[in-house]
């Protein structure tokens, strides 16, 4: 059996940045501060590089075939989609709009028919109102001419007859 060990020179020890002085609190900022100046001169592009060599190569060779496969399947069917709504929306105009502008037409023509028959129909009842009205004024001329009258003479022997019966 192999025991590995780790030694470690003691000038390291003191020149590390992560090294606890126990005694002093200035210490502790003093490595922390060393620290951020080393790492504040890396870019954002260059730690997600520095991940790379974290990743073993068959899990990336996965995952970029999986991504670029996931990407072809959005872009395939990103483009069925765009065709069907093309399809859709030309089928529409060339067919839905016509129709929808003779629809709109014939609506138009039965509302005109509609308002024809509904003129004729008030000119026959003012014609007809016309004609009962000059009718009655005739009759009435012709019992006052002929000496007839509408209302009964007095002392006539005629009675008007009550609206309630007798006994009453």
């Amino acid at each position: 059996m192999v025991k590995v060990e780790i030694v470690q020179d003691q000038d390291e020890v003191n020149n590390s940045p992560y090294a606890s002085h126990a005694s002093s609190r200035t210490g502790s900022s003093v490595s922390l501060s060393s620290v951020e100046s080393e790492l504040g001169d890396e870019s954002l592009y260059q730690r997600f590089a520095a991940l790379k060599d974290i990743v073993p190569p068959s899990t990336r060779h996965s995952i970029s075939s999986k991504v670029s496969s996931t990407a072809s399947f959005i872009k395939k069917g990103g483009k069925i989609f765009g065709n069907i709504v093309w399809v859709v929306t030309t089928s529409a105009l060339l067919v839905g709009l016509p129709l929808a502008l003779s629809l709109e037409d014939e609506a138009k023509i039965v509302a005109q028919e509609k308002e024809m028959l509904a003129q004729q129909q008030g000119a026959q009842q003012v014609s007809t109102l016309n004609y009962t009205r000059s009718a009655f004024f005739l009759t009435l001329c012709i019992q006052m001419l002929g000496g007839s009258s509408l209302y009964p003479q007095p002392g006539s022997e005629q009675q008007p007859k009550g609206i309630v019966p007798p006994g009453f």
